[in-house]
């Protein structure tokens, strides 16, 4: 389960690798020390330098000035090796974790954004939490540590100017963090309208067919131009807030710093400092000036990155709507016996798609599932997967309760041909074999061969190692079917769902297809929705649906003759085809 909030997701990540981000902190903070302590060792120089009487000893303080120069660009570089290692590795944890969770969302959740979206926001999601842990590491950490020793220093100096320095700090942090807080509205208005736009740009890109279709160039041209301004509004105001704490940041500083430089003088001058105590105080002086300005620089940008990261956690990180219990078992099947008892469930709850639907489906019987479009045709086939839970009632396949199960120990038992086949953008034999990834080759060309795709696969260019295109644009709408078909062939599960598995193909293919699927559903259970009546005219049962209810249930032989809806449906295809029988025949002619 994802964090909610921004601080504890990313130090979940940081838990996960503590030795690695435990080691480059003590690697950065003794980095910064060393070069604490190199300033130090130049004020004793110089010190040596103005008092004849030590003079013999400046060798000595040249030798530690110059090791820890050397100690310090060692540790910086180890430093870098590891902190490249540990911040790499996170973002590809993250990207994992992100898909992991999102992965765990209904169907549903999916229908209702956009998959560009989703996909940038992961992947600007990596980037942002790099870009904090390296901002947090080489940016943040050091100036604090600078800051740290710079008041050790001085303590040792002169207690007062120590005092004020820290005083002088608080103030400036203060002042700028205030200021800063004022622009998160900015930066999250920033990050949402990225991703917003980056979607869109990805939408318009995967639908170009429509776009060319329907002459929409310049439409889309014009509309992605008013989304890109909008967006490059958002970045505006984002950046000019952190270019005005910037500028506050380097008044304060410019105004702390001189203040001390003229304080160290005028100690000097008034015989309370050496020559080495103003130089130290110079040196740590802007040292502090150049690293808070990395400091500022460094939390503005982690402001930014915190909020794509919140973003992120809003959009994707919500709690799961279908879960597994905590302690789910594997899902044994048994033959593939389906029951729902008294169901109700709707995408609204205030439109409710079942209402107490009861229905049960011995192991390896045939049903069809018929009635008018948004009657719960294709939810039902979800509901058996356990794509989204019930609103009320339960779901039992094989006696088993869906919701005590692992949902992918449940799925491994259901083969499902959609009406519009998902192919990946992969080889077709690396789509046939998704269902079962450890099929040999002969296996997948027994299964296609099944599926009547084998031949038309054997005339493309590489064969079976051809790339079917995103969604399986290279083939035609029939072959992707066939594909999907032949998937379900080698997945060879005790539960088949068929959805409209024969839409896309002619009347002769369509034929063919019956064949192959009367093979496939030999010892199955088969629920199947279709349209055409033909489709499932030998199945064993017919249930129509209407209402949220089955309004009629039986064998098709029996329903064609009980003056229901099934009959009305049945005389209407015939009709129909015998119209169109017609008008092929007058063409003909």
């Amino acid at each position: 389960m994802l964090a909610s909030r921004t601080l504890p997701f990313l130090l979940s990540q940081v838990a996960r690798r503590p030795l690695q981000f435990g080691t480059l902190l003590t690697i950065v903070i003794s980095a910064t020390c060393c070069a604490v302590a190199a300033q130090y060792a130049m004020k004793l120089i110089v010190d040596q330098m103005t008092d004849d009487r030590r003079a013999a000893q400046i060798w000595q303080f040249v030798g530690v000035f110059v090791g820890l120069i050397a100690v310090e660009s060692t540790l910086w570089r180890l430093g870098g090796w590891l902190g490249c290692r540990t911040v790499v590795g996170v973002g590809v944890a993250v990207r994992l974790d992100l898909f992991r969770h999102l992965a765990g969302h209904p169907m549903q959740y999916f229908a209702n954004q956009m998959s560009g979206a989703l996909g940038s926001r992961v992947t600007a999601t990596a980037g942002a939490v790099g870009g904090l842990l390296g901002s947090l590491t080489w940016h943040v950490i050091p100036p604090c540590v600078d800051f740290i020793g710079a008041v050790v220093v001085l303590f040792s100096i002169e207690p007062a100017m120590a005092y004020a320095l820290v005083a002088s700090a608080a103030a400036v942090a203060s002042t700028v963090t205030l200021f800063g807080s004022r622009g998160r509205p900015l930066h999250h208005a920033y990050a949402e309208q990225s991703a917003r736009v980056s979607g869109d740009l990805v939408d318009t890109v995967a639908n170009m067919w429509a776009v060319k279709s329907f002459a929409a160039r310049d439409r889309e041209y014009r509309r992605l131009q008013q989304a890109f301004g909008i967006e490059a509004a958002a970045q505006r105001a984002s950046w000019l807030h952190t270019e005005k704490a910037r500028v506050l940041h380097d008044v304060c500083l410019w105004l702390m710093a001189g203040g001390m430089l003229v304080w160290a003088v005028q100690g000097w001058r008034n015989g309370n400092n050496t020559p080495g105590d103003v130089v130290i105080v110079s040196a740590l002086t802007f040292r502090i000036l150049h690293g808070s300005r990395d400091l500022a620089l460094a939390l503005v940008g982690v402001a930014q990155n915190s909020a794509v990261i919140r973003e992120m956690l809003d959009a994707i990180g919500g709690p799961h709507r279908v879960d597994d219990p905590a302690e789910p078992a594997d899902f044994v099947p048994r033959g593939g016996s389906i029951r729902l008892h008294k169901v109700w469930y709707g995408y609204d709850p205030a439109m409710p798609v079942f209402r107490g639907l009861d229905l049960h489906i011995p192991a390896g019987q045939r049903v069809g599932v018929i009635g008018p479009s948004g009657a719960g045709k294709s939810t039902l086939l979800a509901l058996i997967q356990r794509l989204d839970d019930v609103t009320s009632g339960q779901v039992w396949i094989d006696r088993q309760c869906v919701k005590d199960v692992r949902q992918d120990s449940l799925r491994s038992a259901i083969a499902v041909v959609p009406q519009d086949v998902a192919l990946f953008h992969r080889s077709i034999l690396e789509n046939i074999r998704y269902g079962r990834p450890d099929a040999s080759i002969d296996e997948v060309m027994t299964a296609a061969r099944d599926a009547q795709c084998d031949d038309f696969i054997q005339c493309l260019p590489q064969g079976y190692d051809t790339l079917v295109g995103e969604r399986g644009v290279c083939l035609s709408g029939g072959q992707r079917q066939r594909i999907g078909i032949a998937r379900a062939f080698l997945k060879n599960a005790p539960i088949l769902l068929l959805d409209e598995a024969t839409s896309s193909l002619d009347s002769a293919s369509e034929r063919e297809i019956q064949i192959a699927l009367a093979r496939l559903m030999r010892g199955k259970t088969v629920v199947a929705v279709a349209h055409r009546l033909a489709t499932v005219a030998s199945f064993d049962r017919v249930l129509v649906i209407a209402n949220g209810c089955v309004v009629e249930d039986g064998p098709p032989a029996v329903l064609q003759h009980q003056g229901g809806p099934y009959e009305t449906l049945w005389r209407l295809q015939v009709a129909g085809a015998q119209d169109d029988g017609n008008a092929s025949q007058g063409l003909a002619t």
